[in-house]
């Protein structure tokens, strides 16, 4: 059976493949973060930041994602997040050698202790749904990006918005009141479109996204220190499987600030 390392090795994600797995398996906090940020990227422009740019890393959690901005793209990150603790991420963070390049902070996404303007992007990996679908979230958000800068994030989603209240009838056995937060990305697209606080560059969907999910749920439940993670990516790839990509996925939403 191959190892950890090349069961991970996926040739869509080159710079989350130099990173060390087992690192990224013991630190995560649901699907595979490096690989959606590295699918976000190129549609939010992060390799033309320049230098030293601020980037807004919202929803942090462990802030495998803090990392790889300031390695891969020498950025100057903070770090935000509710649940994890700052001094815990900031251990993690000295350990990657980023702690001159990774502020870690503790901070609620609908009370956050920024200024306008402050950061030239923000970013948000599996994180935004839970407090984005809001329709006042969003313009509040954006004051504290710079004019002409760029929000992007990556979020588990729905193929199609479904019909009524009902889940889609395959998912049923494995549905929770959280997955009311998961949408299309033409939901997404009306949603981020009408308020007029960005103008929307991308909103489109990871094809086969669901079975990258599904390999790093196979791993996550056989290599992951934590019961809790083990069995949640178990009833996940359950999940998954029955759904093979009809369904579920990720949704990529990438919008600029006004000038």
């Amino acid at each position: 059976m191959p190892d950890l390392t090349e069961r991970l090795i996926h040739d869509r994600y080159p710079r989350s493949n130099q990173y060390d797995a087992r690192w990224v398996v013991d630190h995560q906090m649901g699907p595979n973060p490096l690989w959606l940020l590295e699918w976000l990227a190129p549609a939010l422009g992060l390799d033309s930041l320049p230098p030293r740019a601020r980037v807004l890393d919202l929803g942090c959690g462990r802030a495998l994602t803090s990392v790889f901005l300031a390695r891969e793209y020498d950025v100057q990150v903070t770090a935000a997040d509710l649940w994890i603790k700052p001094d815990e991420n900031a251990e993690r963070l000295a350990a990657a050698g980023v702690a001159d390049r990774v502020l870690p902070v503790h901070a609620e996404a609908h009370d956050l202790p920024f200024g306008e303007d402050t950061f030239d992007a923000i970013v948000s990996i599996d994180a935004y749904q839970y407090f984005g679908t809001d329709d006042l979230y969003l313009p509040t958000l954006t004051r504290l990006v710079k004019p002409g800068g760029r929000i992007g994030v990556v979020v588990p989603a729905l193929r199609d918005e479904p019909d009524g209240t009902e889940p889609p009838e395959h998912l049923r056995p494995w549905w929770e009141p959280d997955f009311w937060c998961f949408h299309s990305a033409d939901w997404w697209r009306r949603h981020w479109t009408r308020g007029g606080a960005v103008e929307v560059e991308a909103a489109d969907w990871l094809d086969d996204g669901w079975r990258d999910w599904l390999l790093w749920c196979d791993v996550v439940a056989e290599e992951s220190p934590e019961e809790f993670h083990r069995t949640m990516s178990r009833r996940v790839g359950e999940m998954l499987r029955a759904d093979e990509g009809r369904a579920l996925g990720f949704v990529r939403l990438v919008g600029q600030r006004p000038l």
